[in-house]
């Protein structure tokens, strides 16, 4: 029951869909803003409406446990950098026990289907999961097909199958690639009895806007967004505009307080 409740506060509005901002590319590419900008980064997040951020355990202790409200902290368990020999291999750093010692809500772990150390990242994957499910945390697997032998990152099929292998080895949220033609991710949701996210990487060649409401109307149950959230001007007005699309009308409250911070800012 309590592994239940932690999932339920992963959404803001209590309405079982999320908007997630990854802030972990630190560790994979640098710094996602220059040190001064880390909490002004984080409250744009926040007051905008996200329901989690997505963050390494050393980065979780820089951050304010007052500054997060009722947004989530999520503890990502993988790492891999981009000056690897091979840049699609994650393997853990850090533990649910860890974790929780942070406040973690929930961790996530990383799984690269068709790269050279898909094996060991699998076995990673169902590690976690046990640990979670020891420890009642909900688990957030980022699964994409991604490696020497995908040809197609975007095949309908292909995501269909990688998603269910996050069911099957115990993540109760699966984050993945938009499927393409976008109107297939029906499928790909059709398939999988959890949660499926859409990642924010540009998909369509469109915005990640149109991305969040074409996902949202095939039946994702949210986004999962980073850096298109980091590298942008104005981070704050675009969560909570990614926010009020995937939550609609649930959280017209918050949306208008944010609007209202924007406007006198």
């Amino acid at each position: 029951m309590r592994k239940a409740l932690r999932l339920r506060r992963l959404s803001r509005p209590r309405d079982d869909r999320y908007l997630f901002v990854p802030l972990d590319h630190s560790v994979s590419d640098g710094p996602v803003v220059p040190r001064d900008r880390w909490d002004d980064l984080v409250d744009s997040v926040v007051v905008g409406g996200a329901d989690g951020i997505i963050v390494h355990k050393g980065r979780a202790r820089t951050i304010d446990p007052a500054a997060l409200g009722g947004c989530a902290l999520v503890v990502h368990l993988s790492a891999g950098t981009a000056h690897m020999a091979d840049t699609n291999a994650k393997v853990l750093v850090g533990d649910v026990e860890e974790a929780l010692k942070l406040g973690a809500d929930a961790v996530s772990v990383h799984v690269n289907i068709g790269s050279d150390t898909e094996g060991r990242q699998l076995a990673d994957l169902g590690a976690v999961a046990k640990a979670c499910d020891d420890w009642n945390v909900p688990l957030i697997a980022m699964v994409y097909p991604r490696g020497p032998r995908i040809a197609d990152p975007h095949d309908p099929v292909l995501l269909a199958h990688v998603v269910n292998i996050a069911v099957d080895l115990g993540a109760d949220i699966v984050k993945t690639n938009l499927a393409l033609p976008t109107e297939r991710m029906a499928e790909v949701v059709a398939s999988c009895p959890i949660p499926v996210l859409v990642a924010g990487g540009p998909a369509t060649g469109g915005n990640v806007v149109d991305d969040a409401r074409t996902a949202m109307a095939l039946g994702c149950a949210g986004l999962a967004v980073g850096r298109r959230v980091f590298t942008s001007p104005s981070p704050m007005p675009l969560v909570a505009e990614l926010a009020s699309i995937i939550h609609e009308d649930h959280r017209t409250d918050l949306v208008r307080a944010v609007t209202g911070v924007v406007a006198s800012s």
